[in-house]
């Protein structure tokens, strides 16, 4: 018999995880059993077990593949020298990780707002899954850390401001905008470009009114 492609494989994995995170979108993930999944992929327990042993394993994936798309995005940032302004590269880096869930809807909406809310109160009980979202957003902000760095040996930011505050304001940014999406429905991301750039725009009088 021919050997099954790589490519069918991922591509069976790839359904999989969208009919996931479909119905973890939809119904939240204790309202949600592996037979809603076989149900909305529209596969054998079989064909599905081959991939992942249960829900648990589903959820870990599903934030794993975003972790490292959004790390991936801000490391191809941090190696520009100096990298693109901060309101430029969080809204490239989110478009792009938008775009690749775009496909996967609830109702006629994106669902990826909504399961990333599911997600993060998930993790409120869930410690296994808040370990792995602790590590990866570590390393989203230790990334940032960098970028901010960058940012202040081009002069583009003030030497005195620390590298993590920002890089954790960045990333507050995000997923802000994300829940946004979730409670009031789809918004372009330059609408988070534009506000960013509009706070920068801001000049520091602090420093003036003091000394006066």
């Amino acid at each position: 018999m021919a050997r099954v492609s790589q490519e069918h494989l991922d591509a069976r994995r790839r359904q999989i995880l969208d009919g996931a995170a479909v119905c973890f979108a939809r119904n939240g993930f204790h309202a949600t059993s592996m037979q809603d999944v076989l149900k909305e992929v529209d596969l054998s327990a079989g064909a599905v077990y081959r991939y992942f042993s249960g829900k648990d394993a589903l959820i870990a994936a599903i934030v794993g593949e975003v972790l490292g798309q959004v790390h991936e995005g801000f490391e191809e940032g941090a190696r520009s020298s100096p990298p693109p302004p901060p309101d430029a590269l969080l809204a490239s880096v989110l478009s792009r990780v938008l775009a690749t869930k775009e496909s996967v809807t609830v109702d006629g909406r994106p669902a990826f707002p909504r399961l990333i809310v599911q997600v993060w109160t998930e993790t409120l009980r869930n410690d296994e899954l808040a370990a792995v979202l602790r590590e990866g957003y570590g390393v989203v902000q230790r990334t940032w850390a960098r970028i901010v760095e960058a940012y202040q040996d081009a002069g583009m930011m003030r030497p005195d401001v620390t590298p993590d505050y920002v890089a954790r304001t960045m990333m507050a940014s995000a997923m802000g905008f994300l829940a946004q999406q979730a409670l009031f429905g789809p918004a372009p991301v330059e609408i988070l470009r534009d506000g960013l750039r509009g706070l920068m725009s801001v000049p520091d009088r602090g420093a003036g009114s003091q000394s006066g």
